[in-house]
């Protein structure tokens, strides 16, 4: 590996995650401006990224998780990040939809209870 890959990262046992359409999750890293996607390597294969979090509970091998979702485990102790150089920074989720004015009651709602949400999130 060049020296423009994350150290170590081959050393280590990975969770890799199965996408819906069959291909592997390749991990997304940035450092200095450069971006890098790594197929890695482990010993196991999940088909729901959302058990990634309880494999590395379990000491399993190291995962590639999105912080929202690790965060009080990182707060409590339970889990470090690594390769904090490498992280790109999150921008937040965005939400896409149709332009029309005629959305119905239900998509209308969601969208309230969403920027309110944000709101209060960065308030």
């Amino acid at each position: 590996m060049g020296s423009h890959w994350p150290p170590n990262l081959f050393n280590h046992k990975c969770i890799r995650v199965r996408l819906p359409d069959g291909s592997l999750f390749r991990w997304r890293f940035e450092k200095d401006g450069e971006q890098v996607q790594i197929d890695v390597r482990g010993p196991i294969t999940l088909d729901e990224a959302s058990l990634t979090r309880t494999a590395v509970l379990d000491s399993a091998g190291v995962g590639y998780i999105f912080e929202q979702d690790i965060l009080p485990d990182i707060d409590a102790g339970r889990v470090i990040r690594i390769l904090e150089d490498w992280t790109p920074p999150y921008p937040g989720l965005c939400l896409y939809y149709p332009g029309r004015r005629n959305l119905s009651a239900g998509v209308r709602a969601f969208l309230e209870l969403a920027r309110e949400l944000s709101r209060r999130a960065t308030g």
